[in-house]
């Protein structure tokens, strides 16, 4: 049983934590019910390495199997001057699993939010085109030919729309499906392919709805008008099946630098 210093009328300090993490393991990273999540790991160590109760909000939700080469959570404590901890990052990162790690640790003003507080947010989605027993966990194996030069033709259709409603998972409790894309690419390299996509805000699965619509497009079963009309139609039914949930990282979050105290 963890036992933890309890401080009454204490003033926290607010802090951002950074960290990656291999999803396979984990029902994602929001605490659920019986179930193993990234959150609750973190609390957990959080919890016992600082010897207070920790809760962490998170800069979003990603689902099971889904990775994050950078991932922010927000969080308070009665400690002023965690940063400056002798090896506080090295103590939770030997308590964390091998899949989960922390890269930083940031103090930050009273009401910077993980996840409000983000001005963007970069996805990649990795496609292999052959079977490699190494990238199985981390990409979606696709065989046959691929047309990349009309997936990229696609992406900047993409550009042109706002409203991404057919690519949102159904009966989410969005108050808006109005996102604004920044930058969407797929690149070819070797035997992989690579979507890049960066946005001020995502939906729920709206990346992985837009990676299997777009792969119908590069296997010649949807036409470019007929993805326009996807978008336009706001009906999720009209959109491909989202893609392998494992092929899928949040790959960056972006803050205002006026976030981060330099006390």
């Amino acid at each position: 049983m963890i036992s933890y210093i309890c401080v009454m009328n204490s003033i926290k300090t607010r802090y951002f934590i950074f960290l990656s993490y291999k999803g396979t393991s984990y029902h994602g990273w929001q605490v659920q019910p019986n179930s193993i999540t990234v959150q609750k790991i973190l609390d957990e160590a959080l919890s016992t390495i600082l010897s207070e109760k920790i809760a962490t909000i998170g800069a979003g939700r990603t689902d099971t199997g889904v990775h994050a080469s950078v991932f922010c959570a927000h969080f308070e404590s009665v400690s002023p001057d965690l940063p400056y901890k002798k090896n506080l990052i090295y103590r939770l990162n030997r308590y964390l699993p091998k899949d989960i790690a922390v890269t930083r640790l940031s103090k930050v003003n009273p009401d910077a939010h993980a996840r409000f507080s983000a001005v963007s947010r970069t996805y990649r989605y990795n496609i292999s085109r052959t079977k490699n027993p190494f990238w199985d966990d981390s990409s979606w194996f696709i065989h046959g030919k691929i047309d990349v030069n009309s997936m990229n033709e696609a992406c900047g259709m993409l550009i042109n729309y706002s409203d991404f409603t057919s690519f949102s998972r159904l009966h989410s409790d969005n108050k808006t499906n109005i996102c604004r894309i920044f930058y969407a690419v797929w690149e070819e390299a070797d035997d992989r392919l690579g979507f890049t996509i960066k946005a001020d805000r995502f939906l729920r699965n709206m990346v992985r709805a837009i990676v299997g619509t777009m792969i119908e497009i590069g296997t010649g079963k949807m036409t470019l008008k007929e993805f326009e009309e996807v978008i336009t139609s706001k009906d999720r039914s009209r959109a491909g099946k989202s893609s392998p949930a494992k092929g899928l990282f949040l790959l960056n979050i972006e803050y205002p630098d006026e976030l981060f105290s330099s006390g």
